[in-house]
């Protein structure tokens, strides 16, 4: 059965994280997941501020939440490295031991990374070897440490102009070049809609190597209601399709973000 979990970045962006977490079981979510565990999300700015991982585990276990995923390296690689320069491997290799330390606390079993922009002046194929040469040196990384690295596609056109892996296809076939069961990708449907469509086809043949996926109205990046997709009949079909694991909502509410989490659970059928 698909599970549901909330990014803590894009609601309740006036309050603590320690608020947004309990707000989000308030709403009737079991799940949370967020970005990067040194800077804070004020729902228009990244502030270099440590959380309060400790604190925050705190609250998760009296509450008896999960906490999904976490974010190893920003979309443009300025934080914590960038997997298409080689120079930055051991970089991201720290960043990323570092993150799966705070993971732990977390009872956090998998953490997302991003490839980093494209690199002027290096082809695609130098670039994809990086993130391959790299990626290959974390999975041993992970794999010793129970944790699944999660490589996320972005769109290129609205969110993230620049970035190297906007498309899944490339995604899956790096993915199955490195051919490690602690290295999955992140499908996100709103991403995904914007690159390439054809969202339940590019799904039903790589769903042995998706590990999350996200989700957001297309276009807009707001409610699942609100948009082009029939999300209702995509979280249906993703479960049958025997995926268990985690669909995290992370748009920005048009609304606030109690009515906008209630609607999206009574749109899923969210129990």
């Amino acid at each position: 059965m698909v599970k549901v979990d909330v990014c803590i970045e894009t609601f309740f962006t006036q309050f603590s994280y320690e608020e947004r977490i309990k707000k989000v079981a308030a709403a009737g979510y079991r799940a949370i997941e967020f970005w990067f565990h040194d800077y804070h999300f004020d729902g228009k700015n990244l502030i270099p501020k440590e959380k309060n991982i400790k604190s925050i585990a705190k609250v998760i276990d009296d509450l008896g939440l999960e906490v999904s995923d976490m974010v190893v390296n920003s979309p443009e690689g300025n934080i914590g490295g960038s997997l298409v320069k080689p120079e930055d491997k051991n970089t991201y290799l720290s960043r990323l031991k570092k993150v799966i330390e705070l993971a732990h606390l977390l009872n956090c079993k998998k953490l997302i990374t991003c490839t980093g922009n494209s690199v002027e002046g290096k082809s695609k194929k130098e670039q994809i070897e990086s993130i391959v040469d790299t990626l290959t040196e974390a999975s041993k990384v992970v794999e010793r440490e129970n944790i699944t690295l999660i490589l996320e596609p972005l769109n290129s056109l609205v969110d993230h102009p620049g970035y190297f892996l906007d498309s899944f296809k490339e995604a899956a076939t790096i993915a199955r070049r490195i051919n490690h069961p602690n290295i999955r990708l992140l499908y996100d449907i709103y991403h995904m809609q914007i690159m390439e469509g054809n969202i339940l086809s590019t799904i039903k043949q790589n769903i042995d190597i998706i590990g999350h996926f996200h989700s957001a109205g297309v276009p807009g990046r707001h409610e699942l209601s609100r948009g082009e997709l029939n999300y209702p009949f995509i979280y249906k079909e993703i479960s049958e399709m025997g995926y268990n694991g985690y669909f995290g909502l992370e748009y920005w509410p048009s609304m606030d973000s109690d009515t906008s989490l209630k609607e999206t659970r009574d749109l899923l059928g969210v129990q």
